[in-house]
């Protein structure tokens, strides 16, 4: 599980994949402006970013030590 969180996490971290997903709705017709759309993927990079920071990694390369 942690390891499908973790690719989630690095795909929702890229800008490209915001660009995609907005690609994809634009093709349905939902239309946003420039402006909308480039305020909402700083925002979700900022809660990533904010997350990145919460997260404690020493303790998960620790429980990874231990599995292996």
């Amino acid at each position: 599980m942690n390891k499908i969180l973790e690719t989630i996490m690095k795909y929702l971290g890229q800008a490209s994949t915001y660009k995609g997903l907005f690609s994809v709705l634009a093709a349905f017709g939902v239309v946003l402006k420039p402006e909308l759309a480039d305020a909402i993927i700083a925002c979700a990079l900022g809660i990533i970013g904010l997350i990145n920071v919460i997260i404690d990694e020493h303790s998960q390369s620790q429980n990874a030590e231990v599995k292996s």
